[in-house]
């Protein structure tokens, strides 16, 4: 099973990552732009393909790697019709009478075909919810949370940064119920997005597009429908609401504001939640995050609540949300914005000056991770132990992919250096995890000791960097946020535990890479040299050892 997982998940990722670069290409030329405009918050044209990429990643990897069965032939094909539809809305700028006919199509497949809707009555979780009635509730809730994540798509990184924490809740309750299928549906959504994401945050180079952000809706409302499906696992369906979190909240008042203004429900305004945060003065890096932490709390609570009931899982839900739609209610009528400090970010700390700003704290750590990532990289391909055939077919064919990338295609020298060394890096130490040299104490003590000083280093280059090479992002201190908690949350087992260790490794080398291949710019294929080693070796080790 893990597996399974590890490889729907890379499988979405390198596809969605290999498909952005032509599809920002090609943009232009078939009217898949972003214009801006009195609602928008970017003050240039953006391709909005980037839905694109990650839906053809994710559903091909769920045809891959998923249960071949009803469910999963439902998700497929109801996810088709949803994108297909928003990618038209995209290009033609759609009536809400089509989106929603759209919508109601693909609910209806998931619904009809999967079997996929809600059974129980609130309260009462031993009895079951008619048919009649099941059908048509669970119809209204994909349609809304479809719309709810499509609404929250208004600034750079913020509707996939929060569908990813949705989804990561979702998969971990999969995980707790050993629900195979709800699992290997979510991780290859979020190896998508996350692919994605790189070319989202602030200031983003590519969007989603209705076609992405209804697709996300959709297969999230899905999803959170079947994870808390009394025939599947222990969890109440009013759990759901704690894991949409924050864009089913936000359109749930939004829409209530404007009935409540006699104004139509579907026409757009600025009264969401990020809107008000902009209103009162924060940057728009510093309302992700905010927003993010909202989302992040609301699953918290869906996690410390999980093995409640709905007499007190529905009663709490409506006291956050009544508290979370009044503070940013009165946020937006009458409340002065803050004033900026002066690199415009309220969370920005003020740099240490005098010896803290000196030259050595600047060039040394930089220096130092040139020198020493490189080697280490080099180094762990020799380390022995046993290569799996799928990784060492796979490394050689993306070491071909690269060395073509390097020598055909100069403009995207970058990209390739990086999905090199991304997805090189990922094969190498989740090999290296299962060498015999692990268990000799001197060995693994220096591993760990080495991966502590990379990100002490990796830390002093963006804290004290004044050339600014490389700039965090929400999508930086989201995964961070992730690889922590994860680890250390209970009921995990070791291997899932050791698992999130892993992506805390991984997260340092990625940092690492960023700052090398700013610091660097001029020496990108030197660093392409070490992705092709890395692959090359791994896939010669194949049939060595």
């Amino acid at each position: 099973m893990n597996s399974e997982l590890f490889f729907s998940f890379m499988t979405s990722l390198l596809i969605c990552m290999a498909l952005i670069p032509p599809l920002r290409l090609m943009a232009a030329r078939f009217r898949f732009m972003d214009i801006p405009g009195e609602r928008k918050v970017h003050a240039h044209p953006v391709p909005r393909v980037g839905g694109i990429a990650f839906a053809v990643g994710t559903c091909i990897s769920i045809a891959l790697w998923a249960p071949r069965d009803g469910t999963t032939l439902s998700v497929l094909f109801g996810s088709v019709i949803i994108l297909g539809f928003g990618v038209w809305d995209d290009r033609v700028d759609l009536g809400y009478r089509m989106k929603l006919l759209g919508q109601m199509l693909a609910a209806m497949v998931v619904i009809l075909i999967g079997g996929i809707k809600f059974g129980t009555v609130p309260f009462m979780i031993d009895a079951e919810l008619p048919v009649w009635i099941g059908i048509p509730i669970t119809l209204i809730f994909l349609i809304g949370v479809s719309n709810a994540v499509n609404l929250t798509d208004g600034l750079d990184g913020l509707a996939g940064g929060l569908s990813f924490l949705s989804l990561s809740g979702i998969a971990y309750l999969a995980y707790l119920s050993h629900d195979t299928t709800v699992l290997l549906l979510s991780i290859p959504l979020l190896g998508g997005l996350l692919g994605f994401l790189r070319y989202n945050t602030y200031p983003a180079r590519i969007f989603m597009g209705d076609g992405g952000s209804q697709l996300l809706g959709f297969m999230m409302g899905v999803l959170a429908v079947m994870v808390t499906d009394s025939a599947r696992g222990p969890f109440s369906p009013s759990l759901a609401l704690f894991l949409l979190g924050l864009p089913f909240l936000d359109t749930l008042g939004v829409t209530a504001q404007r009935i409540a203004e006699g104004r139509s429900p579907f026409v757009g305004d600025r009264a969401h939640i990020h809107h008000k945060l902009l209103a009162v003065g924060l940057s728009h890096y510093e309302a992700v995050i905010v927003i993010y932490a909202i989302q992040a709390t609301m699953l918290w609570m869906a996690y410390l609540l999980r093995w409640q009931s709905d007499l007190l899982i529905i009663p709490l839900y409506l006291t956050i949300a009544g508290s979370v739609l009044g503070i940013f209610i009165a946020a937006g009528r009458g409340v002065q914005p803050l004033t900026a400090s002066r690199d415009g970010r309220f969370l920005s700390s003020v740099r240490i000056s005098g010896l803290m700003n000196g030259p050595w704290l600047t060039d040394m750590p930089i220096r130092f991770l040139a020198v020493a990532v490189p080697l280490f990289l080099v180094g762990l391909v020799l380390l022995p132990g046993q290569v799996p055939s799928d990784v060492g077919y796979l490394s050689f064919a993306l070491f071909g992919i690269v060395l073509g990338g390097l020598s055909f295609f100069p403009r995207f020298v970058p990209y390739f250096v990086r999905g090199g060394l991304y997805v090189g890096t990922t094969f190498l130490l989740y090999v290296s995890e299962d060498s015999w040299l692990r268990t000799v104490t001197a060995f693994s003590m220096t591993h760990k000791v080495f991966f502590v000083i990379v990100a002490i280093m990796v830390f002093l280059c963006l804290r004290f960097d004044e050339q600014s090479r490389f700039q965090t992002t929400p999508l930086d201190y989201l995964m961070v946020f992730l690889a922590v908690i994860f680890p250390l949350l209970p009921e995990v087992s070791q291997n899932i535990s050791k698992l999130g260790l892993f992506s805390a490794k991984l997260i340092v080398l990625f940092f690492s890479f960023e700052l090398l291949l700013h610091a660097f710019s001029d020496r990108v294929k030197q660093l392409g040299l070490v992705s092709l080693w890395i692959l090359f070796g791994l896939g010669i080790r194949m049939w060595i050892w």
